[in-house]
């Protein structure tokens, strides 16, 4: 009789084998061949989707950037069609585009008194506070810029405005008894700043931008 510890496994009963131990050694060298697979093909995957989707942002980017462009040239056109623009967030209407030449001061204040447009009269030169509430440097100068004497000026306006220079506002500067003084601010839309020490007679790249109040 052959003993249950001396069986083949060609003696043991139908459906069963014997299982051999592995020594630590062989175990190492069993390779996880699907395990192994599946992590190449992922990784491969998350390569091939990388420069898709960076692709997908900057292709969005470049539209929508397109799109602001256009929309800022529609609206530039607009207001050089109609004459003026009014600013939905505080109701003023601004004169389309400024004098276009050389002015001082106080001539500035006189050709908005004398400007007839849009069937108004009521025009003034706009003050300090008001022409800083149209600079908008998010947008596109591009679609917009005037040129005098072979320098261009870049046109970060709200509203399409025509801007040829840098502009004389009706702010005047206050003397040390409160009184105005010979010097007024102007406003360089080309960076956004203010400027208080300007001669009222100085007139090189002042220009005049005529506003007044909507629905009067």
């Amino acid at each position: 009789m052959v003993r249950a510890a001396e069986r083949s496994p060609s003696a043991l009963p139908s459906g069963r084998f014997n299982r051999v131990p592995l020594s630590r050694s062989a175990q190492m060298r069993v390779p996880h061949v699907p395990v192994v697979g599946m992590l190449i093909t992922m990784v491969d995957v998350m390569k091939s989707l990388r420069p898709t989707a960076l692709s997908f942002l900057f292709i969005s980017a470049i539209i929508a950037g397109a799109q602001s462009s256009t929309e800022d040239r529609s609206s530039a056109q607009g207001t050089q069609a109609r004459g003026y623009w009014v600013d939905p967030s505080t109701g003023l209407m601004w004169a389309g585009k400024d004098n276009g030449k050389d002015v001082s001061w106080h001539k500035a204040m006189k050709y908005c008194h004398d400007l007839r447009l849009a069937g108004y009269s009521d025009w003034r030169l706009a003050t300090i506070g008001e022409l800083q509430g149209i600079y908008d440097k998010t947008l596109d100068p591009s679609g917009m810029i005037g040129k005098e004497k072979g320098w261009a000026f870049p046109d970060n306006v709200k509203g399409g405005i025509y801007l040829t220079g840098n502009q004389w506002s009706s702010t005047r500067n206050l003397d040390d008894r409160g009184h105005p003084s010979g010097y007024a601010w102007r406003f360089d839309f080309g960076d956004g700043r203010q400027f208080d020490g300007d001669e009222l007679w100085f007139a090189t790249n002042k220009r005049a931008l005529c506003v007044r109040a909507s629905g009067q």
